[in-house]
């Protein structure tokens, strides 16, 4: 997905739940700060859509701009309407959001997730598709690894899970220094 794609997905996503904010949860969130972010973090064809003033209409979202809709058939992407619990998330997540809003969101303002954040919540959610695109984006440079440490601890209610998240993190730290050493 490219940043106009994402912007368009938020006009969207504003137009059919009648909101003017909307969040941008999942992967293509790293499109908020990094527009130029590498090929390999923008995949996905899909964004995870909050409607921030009207949570009741999300099934619209998937009904009129989800996969296998008209919509996705025409432009190549979708999005899911999704809420706040769809993801694992570091205390205070909400105030550190990436704001998109321009011509081509008609306005609509696009919340994205940090960077940091996001990548908790990739290693929290620990398929390999998270743990590759954790590993891209710290490969990458557009993440720093101590603050994703630092906010792995700022999860709550997860405590059971964060001893697994840490040493997640450590694997993927441990084979970009082994990839690194064995390409010189």
């Amino acid at each position: 997905m490219k940043r106009h794609e994402i912007e368009h997905l938020i006009r969207a996503a504003g137009a059919i739940t009648d909101s003017n904010e909307i969040i941008v949860i999942g992967s293509q969130s790293i499109l908020g700060l990094h527009p130029d972010a590498p090929d390999s973090l923008l995949k996905s064809r899909e964004a995870d859509l909050i409607p921030i003033q009207h949570l009741e209409h999300t099934d619209l979202i998937d009904g009129v701009i989800g996969e296998l809709s008209p919509f996705d058939e025409t432009f190549g992407y979708y999005a899911d309407g999704v809420d706040k619990t769809t993801a694992i998330l570091p205390d205070g997540w909400e105030n550190r959001l990436v704001k998109i809003e321009n011509d081509n969101t008609n306005n609509i303002v696009g919340w994205c997730l940090e960077p940091h954040d996001l990548m908790v919540s990739k290693l929290y959610a620990g398929r390999d598709k998270d743990i590759d695109f954790v590993s891209v984006a710290i490969d990458a440079d557009i993440v720093d690894i101590e603050l994703i440490r630092s906010r792995i601890t700022m999860v709550s209610n997860n405590d059971n899970m964060r001893e697994i998240v840490i040493n997640r993190l450590g694997r993927i730290i441990s084979n970009l220094k082994n990839r690194k050493t064995s390409d010189l």
